[in-house]
């Protein structure tokens, strides 16, 4: 376990280093209640940033924001069997509504007279509510398509917990939309998915697959769910985000339809479709180093941070006058900047601090460097620095850095997936890729049955990642089985 600001080294302990840079650079805590996390102020903003991106991707889309009750009662997951089996072990249950004070003068006690009588689920995902409520909003084809997202937080009971990645409450987002053919939702249910590969490549830098889940794989009550798939710096696969084509399932569980032009009742088609706060995990293994956090420009809440340097009244002054001028010059080009003006601390201290939170570009300023018409500017990224002549325009200086920077980082983060993604043909070379230190994306031939996707997932822990939109049908056999198969497959260990 590392001490102070210091991280254990990923290439010692990947866990603990994740664990440490998440508390460590403010991110966020473990909480008093079992597996929930609080997310901290700097981690929050960075969730604002991808929430507000996110946001106007949607409604650039056509979609608009509503909200839907926390508690499902339980009868509304008995009605697609599918979903129910899907959700049932990670379901947290309200069983009463009130409690009272324990006789026994021991605080309070669950009041059992106060029994509800049906029990709510608390939301693992909202399906089953949306869709008895747009039973009530759908009517004619004038009403389609209906295209709804939300903004929420989650219950899906884990056992075994990690801060953003895998914890019993998150927040994400959840669309729901509703269409009149089989076309418009499969066309929906791709737009979306792109939306989601468009923000990780172009937002928060991180390379991914576009691809379709196996059957066993499928979200529960779907017909075909898309995935992005991003592989980490310990070459494990991180699922960052979902798209559902529903079909007709839910609409037929729940009666939802509408007269078409004909004036003949049809039941609509829907999608679904989600990212949550997993991001924030993939946006830390993707990027960050022994150091801390990094933040690609796009995406950070602080671009770019001025470290002033001074040790005399009269310094002080003079140094914060010319910080607040140029980074005034930066906000007036939408550049989010701070001035780190805490007298409290000690230079050497906050170049420590930033970087740790991953801020893309620091810059010192001193009275020497005043007096000479320097500055000194330090790259997160690449952990250099350099020593520049005080420009005329801050700005045409600093705004090429950070899209260098934003183009820099998904380079290395796509070179590291194209290094670490292997042709495989038998079984043998299966096994001993997953032995690796860094295992990736292992491109396979699988025979298509549930069968031997699940023996190979017994055998090995590593699963199909998906089956790429852009696979090119390729004949050749089954590595376990040796059973003709037309293309190749993603495995990989996940997370």
């Amino acid at each position: 376990m590392a001490k102070g600001n210091q991280l254990t080294s990923r290439s010692e302990n990947y866990a603990d280093w994740y664990n440490e840079l998440v508390r460590k650079a403010d991110l966020a805590e473990n909480s008093e209640v079992r597996g929930c996390m609080v997310i901290k102020p700097w981690g929050y903003a960075i969730w604002e940033r991808m929430q507000q991106t996110l946001d106007g991707m949607f409604k650039d889309t056509g979609h608009v924001n509503a909200y839907f009750p926390l508690f499902i009662p339980k009868s509304f997951l008995s009605k697609e069997a599918d979903h129910v089996e899907g959700f049932a072990k990670e379901c947290a249950v309200v069983t009463h509504y009130r409690l009272k004070n324990d006789p026994d003068g021991k605080g309070v006690v669950v009041d059992p007279d106060a029994k509800l009588e049906e029990e709510l689920i608390v939301r693992p995902t909202s399906e089953t509510i949306i869709w008895s409520t747009y039973k009530n909003w759908i009517q004619s084809y004038r009403d389609l398509p209906l295209l709804i997202n939300q903004w929420a937080n989650v219950v899906r009971w884990e056992l075994r917990t990690r801060m953003f990645l895998r914890t019993a409450e998150f927040l994400w987002q959840e669309g729901h939309t509703a269409h009149a053919t089989e076309k418009e939702a499969r066309e929906e249910a791709m737009q979306m998915l792109h939306v989601y590969g468009d923000f990780a490549e172009n937002t928060l830098g991180i390379p991914v697959i576009r691809g379709v889940k196996t059957e066993s794989e499928r979200f529960a009550g779907a017909l075909d769910t898309y995935t992005i798939e991003a592989l980490m710096q310990d070459g494990k696969a991180l699922q960052c985000g979902t798209s559902h084509f529903l079909g007709q399932n839910f609409a037929k569980a729940f009666d939802v339809t509408f007269a078409n032009k004909d004036n003949k009742q049809e039941h609509v088609w829907a999608t679904s479709w989600g990212v949550s706060t997993r991001l924030m995990g993939a946006l830390i293994m993707t990027h960050s180093d022994d150091s801390g956090l990094i933040l690609p420009p796009v995406l950070a809440t602080i671009q770019v941070v001025f470290v002033p340097i001074y040790r005399k009244d009269e310094e002080r002054q003079m140094v914060l006058e010319k910080c607040d001028e140029l980074a005034k010059a930066l906000k007036s080009a939408g550049i989010r900047v701070k001035v780190d003006d805490d007298d409290t601390k000690k230079p050497g201290w906050k170049f420590n601090e930033w970087e740790l939170k991953g801020v893309p570009v620091r810059i010192a300023i001193g009275p020497r460097d005043l007096a000479n018409g320097k500055m000194e500017v330090a790259y997160r990224h690449s952990q250099s620095k350099e020593v520049v002549d005080l420009p005329e325009n801050i700005v045409d200086v600093i705004q090429p850095k950070l899209n260098e920077i934003q183009k820099a980082m998904y380079a290395k983060a796509l070179k590291h997936r194209q290094d670490n993604t292997h042709k495989i043909d038998s079984w043998e070379q299966f096994q001993e890729a997953l032995k690796a230190n860094v295992p990736g994306f292992l491109s396979a031939h699988w025979d298509g049955t549930p069968d031997t996707e699940a023996k190979i997932q017994e055998l090995t822990k590593a699963t199909i990642r998906c089956i790429p939109l852009d696979n090119e049908q390729e004949d050749g056999v089954d590595m376990l089985t040796g059973k003709p198969s037309k293309q190749r497959v993603l495995f990989a260990k996940a997370y």
